[in-house]
This record gives C-alpha cells, structure tokens and sequence, in this order.
C-alpha cells in the first residue's frame, strides 16, 4: 500500500520505494505538513517532529492554544487572514468581500490507480503500476465551499503529484484570486534553489543559488511558460551534485502563467509553492461550479540530479506522454526552413524530398509559407489553406509524392496566429486578442487569436483537420511565435477578463485534443519560437519539442545539459543545421553538429542540395549511426558527466546508458583546443561494474569498474583541414564484450 492512514490519530502517510511524505490534520481541522524525504518507517503518530513551543509576540489560534501559533506551524495548504503571514497556496473572495477562508478536514478517500484531468493534460497509469490517489476533503466553515486536495502517488518512479480543486455547491459566487496546485513547507533553508532561465537562443541555462531570507521566485506573466523561465526547479542541499546528496524536483504540468516561489520565514522554514501566477489572474467561482488546478510534480532524490532526472523521465515517459508514441522511436526528419524560406516550389522541395531519401532520413517536414499568400512573415496567418501559387496540382499531390518515395510527411503550422493582412482578419477582425480602443502591440508582424473563443477552436479544428486528411500527414510542427501582451478579450465581459490567460491556454488544449483523437496516429511536435514553451503541459499531447531556435551546436550544449535536468532526451528536438550558423555565425565541424544532435530526436535543417559529396557522405554515416543506435540515445538512461556551468566551462560530456547496461555511448566535447595540453581521461557512468566491455570497437577489453573510477584516455584533439580544431566531439561506444 502507497498510502497508510492512522484514522485515530489523522495522520497520513504517503510511501514511494524510496521516499515518504507525510501529514496530518491539526487541531484546528487544517492540515500540516509533518516530513516529505528519504522512506521511514510508518507509526502511529509522530509526536517529535510536531512539538511546539511557545513564542512571544506571534499570533495564537485561540486563547485556549497559546502555543498553536500559525506562523510557526509547517501547513499543506495555507490560508491568509488566521495568523500565518507567509504567502499563502489560496486566496477566495467571498461575496460580502471577505478574503478569510476556514478550510477544515471532513473526510478522505482513497482510490486504487490515477484517472487523467478532463480538461487539463494530466498524469494517468494506464498499465496498473501500482498507483494510488489520496483526495482530502475540507469545507469552509464560512462559505460551507469545498476544497478537494489530491495526492497521487506513483511509487516505482518516486513522484507524487498534487492538485487542487475548489466546489462551490453553495447559493452564493466567489472569486478566486489565487490557487496554487502544491504547498510544501520545509524544516529548513539549508538549500539551493535550481532553476534554468535565459531567453530566446538562450534556454533553460542553469543558475544555482543559496537561499535566502524572504521571496525567491520563477515564473511567467507572458501566458507561456518562456523562453525566460521553465516550471521546472530544484532544491538541492549544498554539497549535491549530480552524482550524489539530497534535491527534490518540482514541475507543473501547465504552458501558460506560472509561479514557483520559495519562501524562507524568519524562522528558516521554507515555503513552496507551485502553480498558476496569481497575478493576472482570477476565477469566478459561480454556484454549481468547480475550479480545477494543474498538477504539480514533486519528486525526491537523496543520491544526486542524475537519479532525480532519470526517475522523472520514467515516469514522464510511462504516465504523462501519449501512450501511442511514448516509447516509439521517433523519425529523423529534415525541415526545409534554413534551406529554403519563403523561396521554394514543388519542384524545388521534391529536390530537397529525392536527396535525404537517399540518405537515409525518414521524413521531410515543410515548414513556414506553403498557405495563404505566405510569401513573407507578414501576411496569411490564420488562412490555413494551400498557396496554389507555390502548388498548383494541391498540396495533396506534394504529400502523395513524398509519401511514395517512402518518406513520412509533416507541415508546419502556427494555429494560435493571426496576421492582420489576411482573410481570416478581413472576416473575424473581433477573433484577435486586444483592446481595439487601445494601441495593438505587434510583435514579428503577427497577433494572437483569442483560443478562449469557442468559435476560435472550432474553426482551427475545421481546416487543420481538413489538412490533415488531404495530406495524410504523419507528423505537425505546432508554432507559436510571439507571446500575448495586451490580454483583452472581446468575448469576455468585465467580470472575467482576468480569466483570459487560463482559459486561453486551455483552448490550445482544447484544439491538442480533439486533434489527436481524430488523428491518433499524427506525431506532434511543439514549438514556441524554439523553446519558449517547453513544458510538461504541452508535452502531455505533443511528446516532442523544439529545444531551441539557436542550432549552433556549442551553444546547444548548455541549452541540452541544462534542459536534460527536468526533461528526457525524446522530448528534445535536436538538428544539424548550416554553418555560418544563422544565430551566432560560428563555424563548426558537421561531425560536432552530429554527435550533438545524436543526443535527442535527431533532424537536419539546412540545404543539402548545396552539401559537398564528402559531406553528404558524412551525413549519410550520421544517420546510419543514429538509426542503429536510435533507441539508445531517445530512451537510455541519461547521465551528466562533464558540466558545462563549471569551471572553465571547456569541456562538456554526458552519455546514455542501456537499460540492461550492455551498451552505453559517451558524447564529449571541447570548445577550444589547447597547445601542449595535459592528459586526459573521460570518466563513465552507470556501467555494470562486473561486466566487461569494448570501447570503440576495440581489441582491449574494460571492466566497468574500471572506466567509471581510472578512466579511459583521451586522445590529443587532430588538426582538421577543413575547420578549426575548435569546438571538437568524440564519441566512445562501449559494448559488453
């Protein structure tokens, strides 16, 4: 059992293999939070870690309590307004104007797997992996609202997820202002926060910090989850590395507005707290409604970052991602983009189509410009219907032709946009998110349709189900290239314009959903100007994302190492692509570009038309490396060697590990070469310490305890004749002998 419950002593105790998180309810009918870490053994009660001692000068529950003071209390779900002046997990206005809220246990349940969210991409368990849900009942003792607190517990891969929902059965409305999905209050600050952040061409790089007394936040008020900021963050004692120490992993499974905030009081107890950005937001919680949080994910680990990426990415792959594609390999694809632009015609894409087939690779994407009068970025967005400029005979007649050639087909798509300088905005100019009495913000020449319209998602269901069925199509790039500044929404009244930015993001859920039950076999890839929604709420009905915009292979090496820590390698879209490289200018060796690359679903995005024969060469020998080694590098066991955030930074390696440890391949990378450099060995990870092994497919043979404690040698960086020695890679197969 997952879930122990001492009813006498209203103590709950929720148990992973490895990790126990406990709580209980209090005195005065609230919950609080007694332990969540490394597994102990369940007892009746655990009077240690709940003494309280009395404090002057801080607030008492009553008179009759003075040593039940709030302020000093670890709590699950906290209100404001009772003596607890931390920031609090909710916020309801009542209709007389009262912001104080009593939330008391009344009950429990307790339900054997985990059932999927109805309208919000959630966690399942589908395959019976033992599963278990906790809901904990309280009622408002003013409002007589009910508040349901929802603990599923995911044992083998050590993950609880948490959520919130808010049932008004009552006669009267509130709003609520604020509803986070998880609380968590920590005994101490002995911690560093992790979070990864940067920008467009620049995400998910990792930034560590001590905490400190007061508020320490990530999050997003651009109704995405950012380019800037990702949900996901860690808090690591301050000698863990990736290899060993205690961190726990927090996500949400959400793409727009966000907050993860910690909190450390005057009293070093931290405050977790995990779940839609309050600030430019609130629900109108009517009689008869509901309001349902996303689910937050919480995870442990006391042996290192390494073990807390691994076991999230198992139960990502085997409890969030589509079932259809969760564990199928993905195609290696090429996009047409850098090749091509705008510029191109049937004739010259089917060159592109007749060129990668005989490389190898699996599928051809057809990016920006195949619809409307798309001939730049300032026009048709919203007019999803084919250029007959660019293809008289139908696009239909361009996907039977790559599809009997023997490649996949997929197409590009930009549902959430509009340009003004279309039909779509000639017909429904009301459709687009803005105040029309106000100066519309542009950004990239494009504005942002309003997905919480119903007639909006009706009409992208209509012509990119129309699409799909024409074309057979195999695979979507879903786009979303700018992000939304002036939140107003003609179909929404005063009382709700603050529920613009949930109900947008949940319209985008929406269209996901009834597109992959009417097409159920199309794989979907996000995309966000890059990786500006890389987030566990998209990769619920799209398994894939595009990494980033920047395919500059070094400076994919921080942006891959950094987003490896909360997301598995199949969810990572990684190409080669041309040099000069479009972002940065820097021109690297295509085998760097590749074995970069090998590390997620591999792709080209350049012009191979235009390659050399000892290039194509090249190419075709990385995509027979990638085809037979597939399987290793989208779902091995992932492991940071080499960190890029440290040091010097020169030096960057990581490798994947066979489930059953008999293959493991090393990728290691030098930026700059060295004069007279020292010696050097590359260190593995994970091998079976008892087997032996070949490297490289070489004759001498390797104990695994040998390659992960004396290492292997590390031959000098060659001159190369046709780029720098800079910015080298290495590979080191490693088979079971």
């Amino acid at each position: 059992m997952s879930i122990i419950v001492n009813q006498a002593k209203d103590v709950f105790h929720l148990q992973t293999d490895h990790t126990s998180y406990i709580f209980r309810v209090m005195e005065n009918g609230e919950l609080g939070q007694i332990y969540y870490g490394k597994k102990i053994h369940p007892k009746e009660q655990y009077n240690n870690l709940i003494t309280r001692e009395l404090h002057d000068a801080t607030p008492a529950w009553t008179e009759e309590t003075p040593d039940f003071q709030p302020e000093l209390l670890k709590q699950e779900y906290a209100s404001l307004g009772k003596g607890d002046y931390r920031y609090p997990a909710f916020q309801l206005t009542q209709a007389s104007g009262s912001r104080i809220s009593e939330f008391k246990y009344q009950d429990y349940n307790v339900e054997d797997g985990k059932k999927r969210l109805s309208d919000l991409p959630s966690t399942f368990d589908d395959t019976n992996d033992g599963a278990q849900t906790l809901i904990i009942i309280l009622v408002d003792q003013i409002t007589g609202i009910k508040l349901e607190l929802s603990y599923a517990i995911f044992p083998h891969q050590d993950v609880i997820i948490r959520s919130s929902k808010f049932i008004n059965e009552t006669d009267e409305n509130a709003v609520i202002d604020a509803a986070y999905s998880a609380q968590l209050d920590l005994p101490d600050s002995n911690y560093d926060l992790v979070q990864f952040s940067g920008t467009w061409a620049r995400e998910r790089h990792l930034f560590r910090n001590k905490l400190r007394p007061g508020i320490q936040s990530v999050n997003s008020l651009r109704t995405a989850s950012s380019h800037q900021e990702n949900p996901f963050v860690m808090l690591a004692r301050p000698d863990t590395d990736n290899d060993q120490g205690e961190v726990f992993g927090f996500n949400l499974i959400y793409s727009g507005n966000f907050n993860d905030s910690v909190e450390v009081d005057q009293f070093d107890v931290s405050r977790v707290l995990i779940g839609i950005n309050p600030d430019e937001f609130a629900w109108n919680l009517k009689s008869g409604e509901s309001f349902q949080t996303p689910e937050a994910v919480l995870s442990y680990s006391d042996s290192g970052m390494n073990q807390l990426s691994q076991q999230l990415g198992d139960f990502y792959t085997d409890h969030l991602v589509n079932p259809t594609f969760a564990k199928k390999e993905r195609p290696i694809l090429i996009n047409n983009w850098e090749a091509t632009y705008f510029d191109f015609d049937e004739d010259k894409l089917m060159t592109i189509v007749k060129q990668a087939h005989e490389l190898g690779i699996e599928m051809f994407v057809l990016d920006d410009g195949w619809f409307g009068k798309r001939n730049d970025d300032t026009t048709s967005l919203g007019d999803w219907f084919v250029d007959n400029d660019k293809f008289p005979n139908g696009l239909n007649h361009f996907s039977q032709q790559v599809h009997d050639i023997g490649m996949k087909f997929g197409l590009w798509f930009e549902p959430e946009m509009i340009s003004m300088t279309s039909k779509l905005y000639d017909e429904h100019p009301d459709w687009m998110i803005g105040d029309p009495k106000a100066q519309l913000i542009p950004s990239r020449h494009q504005f942002v349709l309003d997905m919480a319209k119903p007639e909006v998602v009706d009409y992208l269901f209509k012509k990119i189900d129309q699409v799909i069925s024409d074309t057979d199509l195999d695979y979507i790039k879903w786009d979303m290239n700018r992000n939304i500044t002036d939140m107003f929404s003609l179909h929404l009244d005063s009382a709700h314009q603050l529920e613009l930015g949930h109900r947008y993001i949940k319209g985008v859920y929406q269209l996901y959903d009834r597109l992959i039950k009417a097409h159920p076999d199309v794989l979907f890839e996000s995309c966000a100007s890059g990786g500006g929604r890389f987030d566990l709420g998209l990769m619920y009905y799209a398994p894939q994302a595009w990494t980033s915009d920047d395919t500059d292979a070094i400076e994919r090496l921080k942006i891959q190492y950094g987003t490896s820590y909360g997301y598995p390698l199949s969810m990572m879209g990684a190409h080669v692509s041309a040099v000069p490289n479009d972002q940065t200018g820097r021109i690297t060796p295509l085998e760097t570009r590749g074995t970069i690359a090998y590390f997620g679903d591999l792709g080209y995005e350049l012009d191979i038309t235009k390659m050399t024969k000892e290039e194509l060469v090249q190419v075709q020998g990385q995509v027979d490396f990638y085809q037979r080694y597939r399987k290793l590098f989208q779902f091995g066991k992932f492991y940071r060697i080499d960190d890029p955030f440290e040091k010097d930074g020169n030096i960057t390696s990581w490798e994947v590990v066979s489930p059953d440890k008999k293959q493991a391949i090393v990728g290691r990378y030098q930026i700059l070469n060295h004069p007279n450099a020292p010696y050097q060995r590359q260190y593995f990870k994970g091998l079976d310490p008892d087997k032996q092994y070949t490297v490289n497919h070489t004759s001498e043979t390797f104990w695994g305890d040998e390659l992960m404690s004396a290492g292997y040698f590390v031959p000098k960086v060659k001159k190369n004749k046709n780029y720098s020695s800079d910015y080298s890679s290495a590979l080191f197969v490693v088979e079971e002998v």
